[in-house]
């Protein structure tokens, strides 16, 4: 295991992601591809309520054959479309990740070959290893799936938000106004819970520690 100084300053920005920028530039089409896939993906995901919403109140209430086998393709297609859109949006991310690191870290070795014999007399090998496969793993979990599932979420809960103000601003209000407090509850009895477990059992704190 490679020696890192205990001094290396911990990163509390993003803004240093800013230089992975001259390594998506040359695959903007697959990163527009995926971010149209995700868009659909996500518009898809949002229709499926409603779908099943209308196949329930406007099939199902009427008891009337064509108008549920109706509904019931709407809701099957946008089903259809979420899982296809979802798994091309997975397959260009993972793949651009797997591009953007393997473009990062022929860079990076190729400025080290270069560097004086002076830089591997001060920094230790392990640490460079590291930097090559530790720290790169990190950026294709970052440049791939993590912004990714992140923009995801995003979409997904500010359509979530407008389709829920649509049905009932009341709701919307009463949700946002209830919700910090149903979560500090729920993290209050988790904390306490917890507490009591780690009193009670024989060896519970090692246990709550090691998971």
């Amino acid at each position: 295991m490679a020696d890192i100084p205990a001094d290396r300053p911990k990163g509390k920005s993003l803004k240093p992601l800013r230089a992975l920028a001259p390594y998506l530039a040359p695959h903007w089409r697959v990163l527009a591809v995926a971010l149209g896939s995700l868009l659909v993906a996500a518009t898809a995901q949002l229709a499926l309520p409603v779908a099943l919403r209308f196949l329930i109140d406007e099939g199902l209430a009427v008891r009337d054959a064509a108008t549920i086998n109706r509904y019931f393709i709407a809701f099957l297609a946008a089903a259809v479309i979420f899982g296809a859109f979802a798994a091309l949006r997975f397959y260009l991310v993972s793949w651009l990740g797997e591009r953007v690191v393997a473009d990062v870290r022929n860079a990076v070795y190729a400025k080290v070959i270069r560097m004086d014999p002076t830089f591997f007399e001060v920094t230790r090998t392990g640490e460079v290893l590291s930097r090559l496969t530790a720290d790169t793993t990190l950026v294709q979990s970052i440049s791939g799936v993590g912004i990714s599932i992140s923009l995801r979420s995003a979409i997904t809960l500010m359509g979530s938000l407008v389709m829920l103000v649509a049905t009932s601003p009341m709701l919307t209000l009463m949700i946002v106004l209830l919700m910090p407090g149903i979560l500090s509850m729920r993290s209050a009895t988790f904390f306490i819970t917890t507490s009591v477990r780690a009193v009670e059992e024989p060896g519970g704190s090692w246990t709550i520690v090691k998971k």
